[in-house]
């Protein structure tokens, strides 16, 4: 397997100076022969390898797919520091096909894989390259996944790594002000969570409403109708379920009572 180690690591110094043709034809010969020799994990490792290459070509779809195969190896292979770099490689490639949402989870669970077996210095990376590569990150994940990256890559030597940390910080300072967290408390809000699968749907259907609300200029009849309901159903769903919505409609309008004669 030395020979297809050496030939792996031919192929990512000619990534790194992008010649990616060449780079691939090396990653494929290290890959050949980590499959002629059975052995999974390797050829696993050659493939998030490829996946980098695969990155920088924009070729973004066939990088995500090749990277999460190999992190599912890595992980049945009971191989998790390998496996977080793997999902640090797949949550790139999401994020730069614009799937924002999926890969703020991939890059959050290769922090909690990477910290199961305390290294710290993967997580950071993680959380690092989570900073890099979604902007729509909220004040409080991207205060988190600074203050986690620059305690876990405090020994972390190159001066990349610092210029790298730099630039997190200024877009750091560039967001919304806030308190000084703890570890645990950054820690906390960078693991992920299970999904609670009604909190989404009412938040998904508050969205909806307030979306109709803002086309019917707050008419809560003509939003029911864009909604396909009822009006009363309407209200009573506003008024039990998001009555922070009820700022959004339009002034109740009461009819004028009729003088007796």
């Amino acid at each position: 397997m030395f020979r297809a180690d050496i030939k792996n690591n031919v192929g990512l110094i000619l990534f790194n100076l992008s010649r990616f043709r060449e780079a691939h034809k090396y990653l494929s010969e290290a890959r050949r022969l980590s499959v002629r020799l059975k052995d999974k994990t390797r050829t696993a490792q050659y493939d998030e390898s490829a996946a980098q290459v695969l990155i920088a070509e924009g070729r973004l779809v066939e990088a995500e797919a090749v990277a999460r195969k190999a992190v599912s190896t890595l992980e049945k292979a009971g191989h998790q520091c390998m496996a977080a770099e793997a999902l640090i490689t797949q949550g790139i490639a999401l994020a730069r096909s614009h799937r924002t949402e999926r890969a703020q989870l991939i890059f959050q669970r290769a922090i909690e894989v990477a910290r199961q077996v305390n290294a710290l210095n993967t997580a950071g990376l993680a959380a690092l390259t989570l900073i890099e590569e979604i902007d729509q990150l909220s004040p409080a994940t991207l205060h988190a996944a600074y203050r986690q990256a620059r305690e876990w890559l405090l020994n972390a030597q190159g001066q990349e790594i610092k210029l790298r940390l730099g630039d997190a910080a200024a877009k750091l300072a560039a967001s919304v002000q806030h308190g000084e967290l703890s570890s645990e408390e950054a820690t906390e809000i960078l693991l992920t969570k299970p999904c609670d699968l009604q909190d989404k749907v009412l938040k998904y259907e508050k969205a909806l409403i307030k979306q109709a609300l803002a086309q019917a200029n707050g008419r809560v009849t003509h939003a029911a109708s864009l909604l396909g309901i009822q009006y009363q159903g309407l209200i009573y769903i506003i008024e039990s379920r998001h009555k922070d919505l009820l700022k959004e409609r339009s002034p109740i309008r009461r009819r004028a009572k009729r003088s007796k004669k």
